[in-house]
């Protein structure tokens, strides 16, 4: 007959470990999961619940090599793409909380209770806050050759034409989405709404050709938005982008309240011990302060606002009640 879990420490257990385990408060360890002294001891999962070559990959990547630099083990990407992000946020709030697990979403998912019916998960119930990563002003990007690369000539076939063009989005419910329908609300204009798997496919096709236009995040767009592949009229908010200084922001093109921003955020499910949630917290506070993470960050006209735990879940909160007022002010649907 199996003994009972205790909260004692065996015979073979090492001073070393005993010290470990006094120094991480012994959290976690009764409580089923056991908190892991050390970590990381071993390689770590991160789910980005969109396709490669998206905005959540644009700070993905460069974090999940400063993450191996400082701690010297792996932070595994797993890209799964699907129903707007909501498919990786279901299947991570689902994983062992043991700290092994991590998931990095988008805005999308403070939109995605008003815009879906039912989902397979809650993200202020499942998920322990961990820290918002980045925060990037939204920008739109249109293909040079089948829209006027200025904002008025653009306006202006725009509205001649009602109906004729088109968006994509990265997918139905995502920020992508509602800033399109924010900006038909404001401006009193109609555009085709083509969702994508991901801003990565979207982004793809907009270069191709087989979209007019996209209101993206600045950070998947900067690369091609430099390479000259497709081409920014404006970003949204009050002030230009420094990284973009040549770009005119929405309230010096007529639209005062156009303010949508794209953020990335952090997350462990809940009931990852909480040393573990701390240690991860530090593990992205010190990523913030190298070299290769602020220049990523500059280079695609972010900001790293250091909002930790609590103080992010109740930044989270604050966005699932905007953008709730923002789909029911535009009437956005999923297509």
């Amino acid at each position: 007959m199996e003994k009972p879990q205790t909260c004692g420490l065996s015979h073979s257990t090492s001073r070393r470990d005993v010290l470990r385990w006094g120094a991480a408060g012994g959290a976690g360890w009764c409580l089923g999961v056991q908190a892991d002294p050390i970590w990381p001891s071993k390689p770590v999962t991160m789910v980005v619940p969109f396709p490669a070559g998206g905005g959540t990959d644009a700070f993905a990547r460069p974090f999940s090599a400063q993450f191996a630099k400082q701690t010297g083990k792996t932070l595994v990407i797993d890209n799964r793409g699907g129903a707007g992000g909501n498919l990786g946020a279901g299947l991570a709030a689902k994983a062992a909380p043991d700290g092994y697990t991590l998931f990095m979403g988008a805005v999308h998912h403070s939109i995605a209770p008003s815009m879906y019916p039912k989902l397979d998960y809650d993200l202020e119930r499942d998920f322990a806050p961990l820290a918002l990563m980045a925060v990037v002003p939204q920008v739109l990007v249109v293909n040079p050759k089948r829209v006027p690369g200025d904002f008025k000539a653009f306006m202006a076939q725009l509205r001649s034409n009602p109906g004729r063009l088109n968006f994509g989005s990265a997918g139905g419910g995502t920020s992508h989405h509602l800033a399109g329908e924010l900006f038909k609300l404001q401006t009193k204009t109609f555009i085709t709404h083509i969702p994508y798997r991901g801003a990565g496919p979207a982004l793809q096709d907009l270069i191709a050709g087989n979209v007019d236009m996209m209101f993206d995040g600045l950070g998947s767009s900067a690369q091609h938005i430099k390479g000259g592949r497709v081409k920014a009229l404006m970003v949204s908010g009050s002030k230009r982008n420094a990284a973009f200084p040549d770009v005119p922001c929405a309230a010096e093109l007529g639209l005062p309240d156009y303010t949508v921003t794209t953020w990335y955020g952090l997350w462990a499910p809940k009931g990852t011990p909480s040393d573990i949630q701390a240690h991860a917290i530090d593990e992205v506070r010190k990523a913030s302060f190298a070299d290769e993470i602020k220049l990523a960050w500059a280079q695609n006209g972010a900001e790293f606002p250091n909002i930790t735990g609590p103080q992010f879940g109740a930044f989270v909160s604050n966005e699932i009640k905007r953008w709730a007022s923002v789909v029911k002010a535009s009437g956005a649907k999923l297509d």
